[in-house]
C-alpha cells in the first residue's frame, strides 16, 4: 500500500514549507516555499554556509554602507537559498517580499523586480519563481502589476474570503490561505479544541477553492500553515498545500487519502458571484474579525522575523562569517 503522501500527491501538489535543503531532497516536493524565519533557521546551520558567505561577499562588493549591505545580503541570500532549492524540485519556489512593504504598492513591485533580477543573474528564469506578497489591498493591487510583467506571485496572509476574491480579481497566480491561523484563533476564542469536520481553516479554503472553480478563476489556492494531519486531508485535491516537513513525515504512513475538493464538485455548487471596489473589499475584510486580527498580527510577525534576519546578517556581515 501507498502512503498518504502519495496517495495524496495524485490530485494536490505538494509543497514543502521550509528552508531546509536537506528537508526538500528528501520529500521530494514540486514546490517549495519560504520565509525570513525559515531563513534565518536554515543559514544557521553548517551544512549551508557557502550560501551564507557568498550573500556576503555579493553584499561588500556593491557598496560599503551598512544598512544597504544588510538589505542586499538578506536579498541575496534569500536568493541563495531559492536557487539551491530549485535544484531539488521540478516545479518553483516562493521568495518573500519584505513585511515592511505591506502598505506600499510601488515599493512592493520594486523590490520584487529586484528578486527577479537577482534570479535572472545566477540563471533562474522568473518562471521558476513566485513573489511572495502579504493579501492587503495594496500587496494585490502590487500583484495585478507584476502578474501583468510577466512576475508571478503568492499572495499570503490571506485570511478573508475578500481577500481571496480580490486575488482572483486581480488574476494573481496564486493565494496561500492560513489554515492553521484560522483555526489558532477560533480555538483561542472557543476555549476547546475544535472537531476536524467543523475546522474553520479547512472549511475557509473549502469555499475559497469551490468559488475560483465555479467561476473558472485562473488563480491556484495553496492551503498553508497546517496544525494537524486532519486539516491537510480534509483539503485532498486543493490545487496545492504547502506542508512542514514535520507533517510530510507524518504523512509518510500507509493509507489512501479520499479526493474531498474537485473542479466537478465545485461547478455544481449554489454560490453567488461576488465583484469587489477598494470600498466593498475594505468593509467587507472589516466584517471578519478574526481576518483583520490575523492580517495585522502576521504582518507583525512576518516584519519581526525579518528583523531577526536582518540582526543577525549584520553581525555575519561584521564577522565576515556566519554568527
Amino acid at each position: 500500500m501507498s502512503s498518504q503522501l502519495e496517495s495524496l500527491k495524485k490530485f494536490t501538489t505538494v509543497v514543502a514549507d521550509t528552508g531546509d535543503i536537506d528537508a526538500i531532497a528528501k520529500h521530494r516536493p514540486q514546490d517549495a516555499t519560504t520565509n525570513p524565519s525559515l531563513l534565518l533557521k536554515a543559514a544557521q546551520l553548517p551544512q549551508y554556509r557557502a550560501l551564507v558567505e557568498e550573500a556576503a561577499k555579493y553584499a561588500e562588493s556593491k557598496t560599503s554602507e551598512r544598512a544597504a549591505q544588510t538589505a542586499l545580503f538578506m536579498d541575496r541570500l534569500s536568493v541563495n537559498f531559492g536557487t539551491e532549492i530549485l535544484k531539488f524540485i521540478p516545479g518553483r519556489v516562493s521568495t518573500e517580499v519584505d513585511a515592511s512593504y505591506s502598505f506600499d504598492t510601488q515599493g512592493t513591485i520594486e523590490k520584487a523586480r529586484s528578486l527577479i533580477e537577482l534570479y535572472k543573474s545566477v540563471g533562474v528564469e522568473r518562471e521558476r519563481i513566485l513573489i511572495k506578497i502579504g493579501s492587503t489591498w495594496e500587496g494585490i493591487r502590487a500583484a495585478e502589476q507584476l502578474e501583468r510583467e510577466g512576475i508571478h506571485c503568492n499572495l499570503t496572509l490571506l485570511f478573508s474570503f475578500a481577500q481571496a476574491v480580490a486575488c482572483a480579481e486581480a488574476k494573481v497566480t496564486l493565494i496561500s490561505p492560513f489554515v492553521g491561523r484560522i483555526y489558532d484563533w477560533y480555538k483561542k476564542a472557543k476555549g476547546a479544541e475544535i472537531p476536524t469536520d467543523d475546522d474553520p481553516g479547512v472549511s475557509s479554503v473549502q469555499r475559497i477553492y469551490t468559488y475560483y472553480k465555479k467561476y473558472d478563476y485562473k488563480t491556484q489556492v495553496m492551503g498553508a500553515s497546517f496544525r494537524r494531519v486532519e486539516q491537510i486531508i480534509g483539503l485532498a485535491g486543493c490545487d496545492l498545500l504547502t506542508i512542514s516537513p514535520d507533517l510530510l513525515s507524518k504523512l509518510g504512513a500507509e493509507g489512501e487519502v479520499a479526493r474531498v475538493l474537485s473542479p466537478e464538485a465545485a461547478k455544481a455548487a449554489d454560490v453567488p458571484r461576488v465583484t469587489l471596489d477598494e470600498k466593498s473589499y475594505r468593509f467587507q475584510h472589516n466584517q471578519d474579525a478574526m481576518a483583520v486580527e490575523k492580517l495585522s498580527d502576521g504582518i507583525r510577525v512576518f516584519y519581526d522575523d525579518a528583523r531577526k534576519l536582518e540582526r543577525w546578517a549584520e553581525t555575519a556581515i561584521a564577522k565576515g562569517k556566519a554568527a
